[in-house]
Formats: structure tokens, C-alpha cells, sequence
């Protein structure tokens, strides 16, 4: 089932997520609609907080990224051909390497895209869907999406990594996502 997005101004989007058990309820079929409402978004990532709950899951696929450029052409990244994986009680361990610009977007903030800059590798524990632990290292896009969706169940969103000025230009188009004064092709929940 499609799930609607959560915009920017609910209060759920700047909370701390909580670890969640092996016996959360249906957590199996939430994970499926996770990636449902995803892919119906035209989206890479998506965290828990952005379908209105306050838990630390995230689903990633960077994958799709790479599936559609012939083989020659990875773009340079050196995460091709990309991850397809669900993350739950997700922690950063390690940021390293350079700090690097990429032009994000974020389903609950649509129509604004703008540079952030962030390490290029990062270091994650978790467990899967089926609460077997990891401990990986991710490089590239895969990092940089697995950061931006880490932000939502750490309370964070990508403008924040705005400058003061940028932020400022950018608040009458906030304040119309937030009022719910724009309309996108995926569902959408807004602030009430």
C-alpha cells in the first residue's frame, strides 16, 4: 500500500526515532509499503519519520541509480552498482573522507533541491529486516543517500546544512509546503 509522505512542518520530522524490537507490529508489511511508496515517489530513500512514524528504519535503493547507465558509464562513483537494503536501529559509527557537494531533494521538502555537502563514506551498524547485525562501510552515493535518510531518524533534514541566507531566501517556499499549498503526483500528509 502507498503510504502518503509527510511534508515539511510536522513535527514528527524533527524528532529523535526510537529503536524498535524483532516483534513490532507488522513490521514486515510496513517495510513492503515502505518500498511501495518509495518507488511511487520516484524516490532513492525513505525513512520511517516521513510516513508519520517516529522509529529508526530506512530503506535505500542506489542501485536503481546505476541501472539504467551502460556499464561504462558509473559517473565515477565508486558505489556502482549500488545497494537495495532495508536499515533498522541504524547508528553512524565513522564519517571520513572529503566533504563533497551533491544536489539533494527530499520527499517531504519537494520542489527544493539544493548542494550539501557531506563526507564521503560512512561507517553504519544496524540490523537487517530480519534483525541480523552489520557493520559496513558505505562509499559514494549509497553514503551520501544513507546520510540524508539517517538525518530523518536523527530529527534533521537537509536544509539544515543550508547557510543562514539560503534558508531565509528559501522560507516562503517551506512555509507553502508546509501549509499544504502545493500539490505533487505522490500522496502527501501536511501539517495541521
Amino acid at each position: 500500500m502507498t503510504l502518503p509522505i509527510v511534508a515539511y512542518g510536522a513535527p514528527i520530522l524533527r524528532q529523535v526515532a526510537q529503536d524498535i524490537s524483532p516483534d513490532y507490529p507488522q513490521l514486515e508489511k510496513l517495510i513492503e509499503d515502505m518500498w511501495e511508496t518509495m518507488y511511487a515517489s520516484n524516490g532513492v530513500g525513505l525513512a520511517a519519520p516521513q510516513i508519520n512514524r517516529a522509529i529508526r528504519l530506512f530503506v535505500v535503493d542506489s542501485a536503481q541509480i546505476f541501472a539504467n547507465q551502460d556499464d561504462d558509464e558509473d559517473g565515477g562513483y565508486a558505489d556502482a552498482p549500488g545497494v537495495k537494503k532495508v536499515f533498522i536501529n541504524a547508528h553512524i559509527k565513522q564519517l571520513d573522507g572529503e566533504e563533497w557537494a551533491y544536489n539533494e531533494g527530499c520527499l517531504s521538502i519537494p520542489k527544493i533541491r539544493e548542494d550539501v555537502k557531506r563526507p564521503e563514506e560512512v561507517v553504519l551498524e544496524y540490523v537487517d529486516e530480519n534483525f541480523q547485525p552489520h557493520t559496513e562501510t558505505f562509499v559514494g552515493l549509497t553514503a551520501r543517500i544513507i546520510q540524508h535518510e539517517y538525518d530523518h531518524i536523527e530529527g534533521k533534514l537537509f536544509i539544515d546544512y543550508l547557510k543562514p541566507l539560503r534558508r531565509k531566501m528559501l522560507q516562503g517556499k517551506l512555509n507553502d509546503i508546509s501549509k499544504g499549498k502545493i500539490r505533487m503526483d505522490y500522496k502527501m500528509m501536511y501539517a495541521k
